[in-house]
């Protein structure tokens, strides 16, 4: 049990911190829209990963052509990555872009998350597998994994934005717009990440 909880923590807290779409997206919300949308869009992995961790279970259980299924999802997740990249390199301040539209970041933070091949694989390759090997062993050890993981993964996204917020006020004015376009470049670049990652699962280069 003591084993499960600790790599469930230790993993929870490595996909938390990592740098990625979903993390960015945190930071962008945060900065734009104030810590309550950045936490919306970091509890999105508790609405988005029980599907994925049953496409992950059936994929593991015998599904074929896996590969093609990711980078299918990989594609789609690159056009939703630029779209947010755009729209951050598009900001005029913070004042403008509270007022401009609601902000979605449940939403977004889902279809980041459900898009990106990233935590399909990690949960074919590793999650799945400790999961599957905990269950034999113990059900409880399985459940101790699962919850640690996602406390730490939740959590650490959620301390990220309290980090964030509370150095909102050094970054006002000219430094807000030039954050949120260095974002904006990082979500564009995640994108041709995910596109690259799509045609090379679907076998075109």
């Amino acid at each position: 049990m003591t084993g499960s909880l600790a790599a469930g923590a230790i993993l929870g807290l490595a996909a938390g911190l990592s740098p990625g779409p979903l993390l960015a997206l945190v930071l962008a919300q945060t900065l734009r829209h104030g810590p309550r949308e950045g936490a919306k869009a970091a509890v999105s992995p508790l609405v988005t990963d029980l599907p994925i961790l049953l496409v992950c279970g059936l994929v593991l259980a015998g599904v074929r052509h896996q590969a093609a299924i990711l980078g299918l999802v990989s594609l789609a997740g690159a056009a939703v990555l630029l779209r947010l990249g755009l729209d951050s390199l598009r900001s005029q301040g913070l004042g403008a872009d509270v007022r401009a539209a609601e902000p979605r970041s449940l939403l977004r933070g889902v279809l980041v998350n459900a898009l990106s091949p990233h935590p399909y694989l990690f949960w074919l390759t590793v999650g799945m597998p400790l999961v599957l090997r905990d269950w034999a062993r113990s059900p409880a050890a399985a459940v101790a994994f699962l919850a640690a993981f996602y406390v730490c993964l939740v959590g650490s996204k959620l301390g990220v934005v309290l980090v964030c917020h509370r150095s909102r006020g050094l970054l006002a004015g000219a430094a807000y717009v030039w954050t949120m376009r260095l974002l904006g470049l990082l979500l564009l670049g995640f994108a041709g990440f995910l596109a690259r990652d799509g045609l090379r699962l679907l076998g075109w280069f």
